[in-house]
């Protein structure tokens, strides 16, 4: 680590008021061009000790960056992973505030509620499938809070992966119900469809995200416990959102998830 205790309690202070004051900001990079990946997580696990010393909860992890369309269109080539918490969660068919954010995009994701623990090295695919309890649908609502959208990976990880809202759908399938590989997905806002995908997209299987992410972890000296909510990454690019707008994503097999922006 690169970042002092005292610097890293700033950053985190700064990005988390950012994000609850709707407000934008230069990436931290251009102040600390020398911090390393290990201070950019630091920063968000002090992001989220901020949350849950107010009373928040973890309501689940999430990977970024995990599809190669959103790959292509941030320009990097390795995934970034974070946390949700229980206040960003909306409901399906619900409204979310516009004003409470910055520069809101959605995408569709894929995701997994575990039955049994997972922890690296040495996950894969094929662990992951025999800890995963059900599959469901969700959208992610991302905001960075970086101005312009001008950022690079380790201000996006220190910013917990620009997380701001949820949506999950109602319904649930067993994983021996469905291909996640071939699983399609199609994004209509006001009715246009504005993108369509599969679930080969993100990392040519979903799992592999959650298996990736159980790896991450465990070089930290951290698990994946049982009953945890993984959002695998979005399937699609995302898609920018005004006020006004109504999404509603259509997952084969797992039904559709619906929001509308005001």
């Amino acid at each position: 680590m690169k970042l002092d205790n005292a610097t890293i309690l700033k950053l985190a202070e700064h990005l988390e008021n950012a994000e609850l004051q709707a407000k934008d900001v230069t990436k931290i990079t251009d102040d600390y061009p020398d911090m390393d990946w290990d201070d950019a997580y630091a920063i968000q696990d002090e992001i989220r000790r901020r949350k849950e010393a107010r009373g928040n909860k973890v309501a689940g992890l999430k990977c970024g960056l995990t599809s190669f369309a959103k790959m292509k269109q941030m320009g990097v080539e390795t995934p970034v992973f974070g946390f949700v918490a229980d206040y960003m969660s909306r409901p399906d068919g619900g409204e979310i505030k516009h004003a409470e954010l910055i520069h809101p995009k959605v995408e569709a994701e894929i995701c997994i509620v575990t039955k049994a623990p997972l922890k690296g090295p040495g996950c894969h695919v094929g662990t992951v499938m025999a800890a995963v309890d059900f599959v469901l649908p969700a959208v992610e609502i991302i905001d960075s809070r970086y101005r312009d959208f001008k950022f690079d990976l380790k201000s996006v990880i220190a910013d917990n992966t620009s997380s701001s809202r949820f949506v999950i759908g109602g319904n649930m399938r067993n994983l021996d119900e469905l291909d996640l590989r071939t699983l399609g997905v199609v994004l209509e806002i006001n009715g246009e469809i504005k993108a369509m995908a599969a679930g080969a997209a993100v990392l040519g299987h979903p799992l592999a995200a959650v298996a990736m992410l159980a790896n991450h972890l465990g070089a930290r000296g951290q698990e994946i416990p049982a009953g945890t909510f993984i959002m695998t990454g979005g399937v699609t690019e995302a898609i920018a959102v005004n006020p006004g707008d109504n999404v509603n994503v259509r997952f084969q097999d797992l039904g559709s998830v619906s929001m509308r922006f005001v």
